[in-house]
């Protein structure tokens, strides 16, 4: 059985694993160098979507304008994102945070700039 301080460990682990694949720093900020990367658009359209979701509202996602992701235990995306709402293109800031180990991915915070 494991103990919490096992679990702890191996998130802390899990985290430095995960923020080592995107170049960052544990506990750092680095910027999105790539905002077309498949997992920072996968990222961005669940953002719109979720927004769509909890306002009921009908944004169409256009493109990553910019970002930046904060790894700590699991990573936080800060995104620009340039989406339509009906004619008008708008750009929005949103907050994800991902665990890919566990499979969480909850938007933190979206609005219009």
């Amino acid at each position: 059985m494991a103990t919490k301080s096992h679990v702890v460990i191996f998130a802390l682990v899990l985290s430095i694993l995960a923020t080592a694949t995107i170049g960052g720093i544990v506990g750092g900020s680095q910027p999105i160098e790539n905002p077309n990367d498949p997992t920072v658009v996968e990222i961005a359209k669940f953002a719109v979507a979720e927004h769509n979701k909890n306002a009921k509202a009908e944004l169409e996602f256009v493109k990553v304008v910019k970002g930046e992701i904060l790894a700590v235990v699991g990573t936080h995306y800060k995104l620009v994102i340039s989406a339509k709402d009906g004619s008008d293109t708008k750009n929005y800031e949103a907050v994800v945070y991902e665990r890919p180990w566990d499979k969480v991915l909850k938007l933190i915070f979206f609005k219009n700039f």
